[in-house]
């Protein structure tokens, strides 16, 4: 297998494709996205069906996986599909990419795992077969050597990517595992669960470390901010009852900082946001009651929140920069979402903190 190739001819690779894209406005007696009419621009659909998953290949480009089966790669700058990857036989779970790199990652509920690369053609350059049920957790060492899956099986997976051999596994009693984080600089490996508890991991011994004070629901998504100290983790809920994000000290195993409480269903997605200059630490969750809110990580502050009226479940979230996120949804494909201070435009949604949050592109 090739080693890591860089992005030099990325923007070659766009060059080839067409962008299409049309001013969406609501017509007279459509609800807008937000409680304001707006206008938003409406580019080519990276899927059909629902997107269940996206994140990060480089600035420019974003990678997403849905109920299609497919991996796509996306210029959501441009507004314009780059790859669809075919390859999986049942829908797309999670991707993850590595860092600087063309690497792409794909979990499906086909219980396996395929590798891109996007400088290798359309076919996937290697497959990681073992689990039993669908695949839930996928994350890269900080390296990019070694591969961590985790499933519904109860199993957790570190396994070679050259190689592509399992060479650790463990099997934790009622683990159904819903997200994988690798804690970054370091050799720790977090994860959520169906169990109601966050586990941490060291990938040398393939040993669970800590296992932090059960919460009352399921833990459904987890991240690590960019220094590794905190781990901020995501609950399923109803009715206003659980449907938070609870800030954790790594430095601290199972010591609360604070939780970020306002979904009305469970929160499916809860991530660091880059810090804007100046400014303070912020934390971005999304969730099943089609909002997206944005907190202060420190304070527990809401400082903006969105809502998408008709997107239906906001399953997924990757930050771009300080200013820009990107969301998945399971009935609206991707937005393009822009943070800012002090906008008036429309298809905005303000907190207590003054943040504007807006959607400015669909695809």
């Amino acid at each position: 297998m090739c080693g890591c190739r860089f992005l030099a001819d990325m923007g070659k690779l766009q060059s080839k494709f067409r962008k299409r894209s049309v001013i969406y406005r609501p017509s007279q007696g459509e609800k807008s996205e937000s409680t304001f009419d707006s206008q938003v621009v409406q580019n080519e659909p990276a899927h059909q069906g629902s997107t269940n998953t996206v994140t990060n290949l480089s600035p420019d480009l974003c990678v997403s996986g849905g109920s299609d089966q497919a991996v796509v790669v996306y210029d959501w700058k441009q507004g314009r599909m780059c790859q669809s990857f075919q390859g999986h036989n049942r829908e797309v779970t999670k991707v993850v990419c590595y860092p600087g790199s063309t690497w792409i990652f794909s979990a499906s509920r086909d219980k396996t795992v395929l590798m891109w690369d996007l400088n290798q053609g359309d076919e996937p350059i290697q497959e990681f077969c073992g689990h039993e049920l669908v695949v839930n957790g996928l994350a890269i060492s900080p390296e990019g050597r070694k591969l961590c899956t985790g499933s519904r099986d109860n199993w957790m997976c570190l396994w070679d990517i050259e190689s592509a051999k399992c060479e650790q596994r463990q099997n934790v009693s009622r683990n159904l595992v819903t997200h994988v984080c690798w804690v970054p600089g370091s050799s720790s490996v977090v994860q959520t669960s169906e169990d109601k508890t966050v586990r941490v991991w060291d990938s040398r011994a393939w040993q669970v470390t800590n296992t932090f004070p059960a919460k009352q629901y399921i833990q459904t998504h987890c991240d690590v901010s960019p220094n590794g100290n905190y781990m901020v983790s995501s609950s399923n809920g109803f009715g206003g009852q659980g449907c938070e994000a609870t800030l954790w000290d790594l430095r601290q195993p199972g010591c609360k900082v604070v939780e970020y409480r306002g979904h009305l269903q469970t929160t499916a997605c809860c991530m660091f946001l880059p810090t804007p200059p100046g400014g303070n630490a912020q934390v971005a969750t999304s969730s099943h009651d089609s909002s997206v809110k944005v907190w202060d990580q420190n304070t527990a502050v809401c400082l903006g929140t969105l809502s998408l009226d008709g997107a239906g479940p906001l399953v997924c979230l990757a930050p771009t920069d300080s200013t820009n996120l990107l969301c998945a949804s399971f009935n609206n494909g991707l937005h393009h979402i822009e943070v800012g201070l002090g906008s008036n435009q429309a298809q905005v949604s303000s907190g207590a903190g003054g943040l504007d949050v807006k959607v400015v592109a669909r695809f």
